[in-house]
């Protein structure tokens, strides 16, 4: 009728976030299209100040089972694939 809506792409300049984005190490590629990735931050102890490092586990889908283990690979956020897995392989660095 006369009242029209627009819907998908708006035009008055809102755009998404940046999604975040990792680099760490395939720890493992048994999974089917899934690889788990491991990341390593250096940050300062709270109370002592002393530089200790954080291991944090990612899933991440590998749509074409590219990266193997021993890897170095660059992940991003996505949307919630399975239970576990909320990142996506964007490329391999390095073997």
């Amino acid at each position: 009728m006369g009242d029209e809506t627009t819907t998908g792409s708006s035009t008055s300049g809102e755009q998404r976030a940046a999604r975040k984005t990792r680099v760490g190490e395939v720890i493992s590629s048994r999974m089917n299209k899934t690889i788990v990735v491991q990341t390593i931050t250096r940050v300062p102890h709270a109370k002592f100040g002393k530089i200790v490092k954080q291991r944090k586990r990612f899933y991440a889908h590998d749509e074409e089972n590219k990266a193997k283990a021993g890897d170095t690979v660059r992940i991003m956020e996505t949307r919630p694939l399975s239970k576990l897995k909320r990142w996506r392989l964007v490329e391999v660095m390095g073997r």
